[in-house]
């Protein structure tokens, strides 16, 4: 479990975050929604350690961060995986050579042990059989796969996913979403994703917290969006016409 309270930040003296306060519960896919500008991606990485907060508090099962000493921060970050927007895969290594990457930093494991790591969750992301390949010569979908695959080569209790279906094509997309829910509930992960992918909002959104300037305007799951007021909300999901079509019909039913 990741508990945030009271994050503040704000960059040249303008505000970024006013404020915020959210819980990121164990074994859920969490998701953090809003446009451009929302402070989503700000939050994402004070969450990461690659932003300092100006005041506030972020605790991973307890631990408090700016509390902990330099060796208790670097065990914290042995236990996150991350999935980057662009996947930050690197081009001069094949696909075994960047999922061994954390295990170099993190681990004294062998390069047998490491070898068997890759493949196994190679497996787990459906890539078998692609060890020797470079990024440059696999489709965008199976690079993402390649960087979940890196993301929960050390077993993460957290997984961190920025717009995670960036560029994809929808059916892809699907597949992308499905790979993530499917790891968190097989690792017992605390997955939080920011996005403002509607499709995957619903598809796996177990926890949803929507920002606006800055400021936490609503949150809950995904059954709860078709029966909610809050008008940032309904401005954000219902813009689209298929999904305002959605919420009349949900609401005429009465449950999703």
């Amino acid at each position: 479990m990741i508990e945030v309270t009271n994050l503040y930040k704000a960059f040249d003296g303008k505000p970024v975050l006013k404020g915020i306060s959210a819980v990121f519960e164990t074994g859920k896919t969490n998701m953090i929604i809003g446009r451009s500008g929302s402070g989503k991606t700000v939050f994402l990485k004070s969450m990461l350690g690659l932003i300092e907060p100006d005041k506030g508090v972020i605790s991973f099962d307890g631990r408090i961060w700016n509390q902990l000493s330099l060796d208790e921060q670097r065990q914290i970050r042995k236990e996150v995986g991350v999935v980057f927007q662009g996947n930050a895969l690197f081009d001069s290594m094949t696909i075994e050579e960047n999922i061994k990457f954390p295990m170099r930093m993190f681990t004294s494991m062998s390069p047998e042990e490491k070898k068997k790591r890759v493949n196994e969750v190679l497996e787990q992301v459906n890539l078998e059989g692609v060890n020797d390949k470079y990024p440059a010569e696999i489709s965008g979908g199976m690079q993402k796969r390649v960087a979940l695959a890196r993301a929960i080569v050390l077993y993460p209790k957290y997984l961190f996913c920025d717009e995670p279906n960036s560029g994809l094509d929808p059916k892809t997309a699907i597949i992308i979403d499905n790979l993530i829910h499917d790891l968190t509930v097989r690792y017992n992960t605390t997955t939080v994703i920011n996005t403002h992918d509607m499709n995957s909002i619903m598809e796996i959104g177990e926890k949803i917290i929507l920002l606006k300037d800055g400021y936490k305007q609503w949150e809950g799951d995904k059954s709860q969006i078709f029966f909610t007021d809050n008008p940032d909300l309904n401005d954000f999901v219902f813009s689209s016409s298929l999904f305002r079509k959605v919420k009349e019909l949900v609401q005429r039913e009465g449950h999703f």
